[in-house]
Formats: C-alpha cells, structure tokens, sequence
C-alpha cells in the first residue's frame, strides 16, 4: 500500500475515535466530573507525545533553531485562528457543560464551532502522515495518543453540543466529518512531502506540535481543571507516564 494511503488510514482510524467520544456522550449520562478527568488524562498523553517523539525529533533532525521557530510559529497561527473562532461562538468548543452557545444565543456559533473542532484535528492528523515518511511505520506512541485524546475531545464537546440542543445529526455530522477530515490531512501531509528533505519535515512536524500544544493549553486544560480542580495535575500527570511508557516500549 503506497505510504500516503497508510497516512490516509491512520488519520482516519484517530479521528474515529471523535466518533466514539461523541457516541458515549450521546447515548449516556457521563458525570462532568468524568468527563473532566479523561481530559486531563489525553492532556498528559499529548504532551508526552510532543515531549518525547514531535519535537524531540524534530529537533534532533533539523536542529534546535528550526525547530523552535516551527514549534512558535505553529502556535502563533494556530492561537489566531483560535481567537476569531472564539468571537465567533466556538471558544468553549470542547466545554460538556452550560459554556457552549446555542445557536439562538449566537447565530453561527454552529458553523464556528465545527470549524474549531476541524482546526483542533487537522496537526494532529499531518504528524501521523509526516511519521510514516521514515519508512518505520507510523509512529505508535504518537497515534495511541491522538487516539486516546480524541475520546475525551469528542465526549466533551458532544455533552455541551447536547445540553444547547444541537441535533443528533449536527453533533455526529461534526464528528464524522472531522473523522474523514483527518484522513484526508494525513494523506496530503504524506503525499505533499514525499521526497521532502528530513530538515523540512521536522520544521513541518514543529509546527504541528506547536499547535497541538496550543490547543491542549487553549481547549482541553481549561475543561479538565473545571470539574476535577487539584486533581486534573495528577490525573494528566497519569497520562504522561502511560504515553512514556508507551514511546520507550515501542
């Protein structure tokens, strides 16, 4: 199977996993509290991927000073897309609770809001396709993270899209689109840049990380520490060891 088809499956397979959040959120009463704490635990996964494989990859192949002005770049464009989203209804995109907008309260908040869970998606979906490039498979470590952090992302969001009356349709419409979404920005990410030197794939993979961290800082922390408070340190440090232990056993 040529290696932009895996990058294609791969993304698609992670962002399933939005579906299985939006599914338990739909079709069961999960406590905030619960919801909060598989929060932070994909936090922590995250982080640890960034840690441990993105930018320390990227670093070790393009060097530090590419790496670092990928890395900020990546975060400087993705907390501006972030900010007009924001104005637009989408800010507590990923909120279970009350915070979220109807689409009565702010016409378009949908529309902004989809277009926010889209942009949360897409870096992650790029770093699956850069990691098969190598010719080593696609990095597992950073795929049971993206997998494991979807849950949660889709089972937040879904609650809060639920409690403000978005429909059934709207709610998987979101997920499953974000899903094939994924896919796609995988499969572009590994055919655009077969053949890319390895000093331009590991800036490429800095900015994905860089916006991926922004997004953990921007979207998900806030809704963990809302419901679990001093918990959620512990709960996310949890992830990042289990996220550890599974990039130094691959």
């Amino acid at each position: 199977m040529p290696v932009w088809l895996q990058a294609g499956a791969w993304g698609l397979i992670a962002g399933s996993a939005l579906v299985v959040g939006a599914l338990f959120a739909w079709f069961l009463d999960v406590p905030r509290a619960v919801t909060a704490s598989v929060m932070a635990f994909g936090s922590g996964v995250l982080i640890s991927a960034l840690s441990f494989d993105l930018v320390d990859d990227a670093e070790k192949t393009g060097g530090l000073v590419a790496t670092a002005v990928g890395f900020l770049g990546g975060a400087v464009v993705y907390v501006l897309l972030n900010v007009a989203l924001a104005r637009r209804g989408a800010r507590h995109r990923k909120r279970s609770g009350e915070e979220q907008p109807s689409e009565a309260d702010q016409p378009g908040s949908g529309t902004a809001i989809a277009i926010g869970a889209l942009l949360d998606g897409i870096p992650e979906s790029v770093v699956l396709g850069l990691s098969l490039l190598g010719g080593g498979g696609v990095g597992v470590p950073v795929l049971a993270a993206i997998f494991i952090s979807n849950i949660p992302e889709g089972l937040s969001s879904s609650a809060g899209m639920k409690r403000h009356g978005r429909s059934a349709g709207y709610v998987f419409g979101v997920w499953t689109g974000i899903a094939v979404a994924s896919g796609l920005a995988g499969l572009l990410g590994a055919l655009l840049l077969e053949g890319a030197s390895p000093q331009a794939i590991a800036v490429i993979t800095a900015v994905a990380a860089g916006a991926i961290l922004a997004m953990v800082a921007d979207t998900m922390i806030p809704e963990a520490f809302e419901r679990t408070h001093l918990y959620a340190g512990l709960i996310a440090t949890l992830g990042f060891l289990v996220a550890f232990s599974i990039e130094r056993a691959g």
